[in-house]
């Protein structure tokens, strides 16, 4: 009785259950909205926003709202004191690998459905458990390098073209149709399913190269994260304040004023901006603070379980909304990955018993393009006390 009492709530809904509607929410919505602010009707190329003022505004706005939580929290001169001490410039390197990861996300999603990016994109936990290896000399069980060997085999599925499932399936007199009707009827939805202006121009091999890039830059700024941190007792948001004001230097100098400046000098800061674009920008600057908090409450199968209909959703979302064309190899790849995600994710006996002796430290959770899944099983979550710390 005593125990159902502590499970911690909000208008007598067990935080658990609001986190996990949160995240796989946050998870879905954010790249459906991303995907549809760079591919919706009456914008093209010439006449779209540019990713760079996206990606700057992004960490502006995450900037604001962490400095005013650890303002409230440890106090203004204390966290003054703790943003700018004498560690923090070790934060520059995660940071500057967070920007391109989140500049790289916009091409990605320009350049990739939802559903597809969604699946691809897992493959974060593959770059993530080798940097873990390489560099904190972690090991694997058995049971996780054969799910990371099921989760590349089920991205390569939801890569591979069509015509090369059908050419298989056919040597074994098989039939792996799920798009309904003839080969023509298929075609003919292929070429109706360009009804959106950025579709047209959508680069597949560019889109997979920038998710391939993305996840190595996330794998690589998450483990360094770790290893260079690893000890210290700074609070998630003064980590996160770090974090969001290097950001800032190489999303202005570097996207804004190198990449896009002639171009934004002529245009204008806000060109190609609505209500789509902006909604899209609050969810990529929010959704990395509403997913680091939901993990606290939320386990490694409510976890999971928000991976796995988040994906769900994007895929639907895909074929109602943009006409997605579903073949057998995409859903037998999605099936792997989703296996895969909840295989690697499992805890092994002995890593769960190190955790429960170290109950009480935790790690700081990086806000720069978070997604639920990229919380390590074994990173222990911060004590709820650790967020609402009164200030002496």
């Amino acid at each position: 009785m005593s125990s159902q009492q502590d499970v911690p709530r909000l208008f007598h809904i067990p935080l658990k259950y609001i986190s996990l509607v949160t995240l796989t929410f946050q998870n879905s919505a954010l790249i459906l909205i991303m995907h549809y602010s760079r591919v919706m009707p009456g914008y093209d190329s010439s006449s779209r926003y540019f990713a760079s003022t996206a990606v700057l505004l992004n960490e502006i706005i995450k900037l604001c709202v962490c400095s005013a939580v650890a303002a409230y929290d440890r106090g203004l001169r204390l966290a003054w004191i703790e943003v700018f001490s004498r560690d923090c410039w070790k934060l520059a390197i995660p940071a500057c690998l967070y920007t391109v990861q989140n500049s790289l996300q916009y091409v990605a999603v320009s350049n990739l459905d939802a559903a597809t990016f969604q699946v691809t994109y897992q493959l974060k936990i593959i770059t993530t458990a080798i940097f873990s290896v390489t560099m904190l000399h972690r090991s694997l069980s058995p049971l996780k390098w054969m799910s990371l060997l099921m989760l590349t085999l089920g991205i390569a599925l939801v890569q591979l073209p069509h015509d090369v499932i059908s050419i298989v399936a056919s040597s074994f007199n098989l039939t792996l149709r799920l798009t309904g009707g003839s080969d023509d009827e298929s075609e003919t939805a292929k070429e109706e399913h360009h009804s959106l202006e950025g579709e047209d121009a959508m680069n597949r091999t560019l889109g997979l190269v920038a998710v391939l890039i993305a996840c190595i830059l996330s794998g690589l700024a998450g483990v360094y994260f770790e290893k260079v941190l690893k000890g210290t007792n700074a609070s998630l948001w003064v980590r996160n304040v770090q974090l969001s004001f290097f950001s800032i230097f190489p999303a202005l100098f570097i996207g804004v004023l190198w990449k896009d400046g002639a171009s934004i000098a002529e245009k204008g800061f806000f060109f190609g901006y609505n209500p789509v674009v902006w909604t899209a920008i609050g969810f990529q600057a929010g959704g990395g603070i509403v997913v680091a908090l939901c993990v606290n409450f939320a386990d490694n199968i409510a976890k999971n379980f928000a991976t796995s209909i988040s994906i769900l959703i994007s895929f639907i979302a895909s074929v109602y909304f943009f006409d997605f064309v579903v073949t057998a190899n995409f859903v037998l790849g999605a099936i792997l990955v989703l296996i895969a995600t909840y295989l690697y994710s499992k805890p092994d006996r002995r890593s769960s018993t190190v955790r429960t002796q170290n109950k009480g430290e935790y790690r700081p959770v990086p806000l720069q393009g978070t997604t639920s899944e990229d919380i390590s099983p074994r990173s222990p979550r911060p004590a709820l006390g650790a967020f609402n710390e009164k200030r002496q």
